[in-house]
């Protein structure tokens, strides 16, 4: 990360749970440890971005509850804060399983700061759906 940092590039740092994780009530701890495993204490919003990207959602076309997707982001944000001082304004995004279906109400949640779109971003109608109901646009 440091490396990307100095060559001016701003990582995406993506965390997530498996399902067995999730399902055994690991959630939390798993991304808590993932944050703090991978993240060095310069961060901030010029230089970082975090994605909640449940591993079980990848290209599953399931998408996380949106009381889960807030608890998690809630909890990305509480970690940063008690961690890193710099860290208020850091993006955190989602990104399991973003569709035109989803994303207002994903994005709609006060602790998601945008989309990591993976599989819609690949039909053009998909991608310009969701930045359209996200921007408050008509198709």
């Amino acid at each position: 990360m440091s490396s990307a940092i100095k060559c001016g590039l701003t990582p995406i740092v993506c965390v997530g749970e498996s399902l067995r994780q999730r399902e055994a009530g690991g959630a939390m701890d798993t991304v808590g440890t993932q944050l703090e495993e991978c993240l060095i204490d310069e961060v901030s919003k010029d230089n970082c971005i975090i994605a909640y990207e449940p591993i079980w959602a990848i290209g599953t076309g399931q998408t996380a509850e949106p009381d889960d997707i807030e608890e998690i982001h809630s909890h990305i944000r509480n970690t940063l804060k008690a961690k890193h001082s710099n860290s208020d304004g850091i993006p955190i995004l989602y990104g399991g399983s973003v569709k035109p279906e989803n994303a207002s109400k994903i994005l709609a949640l006060p602790d998601v700061g945008g989309a990591l779109v993976g599989g819609a971003s690949l039909n053009p109608e998909d991608f310009l759906a969701i930045i359209n109901k996200t921007s408050g646009k008509s198709e």
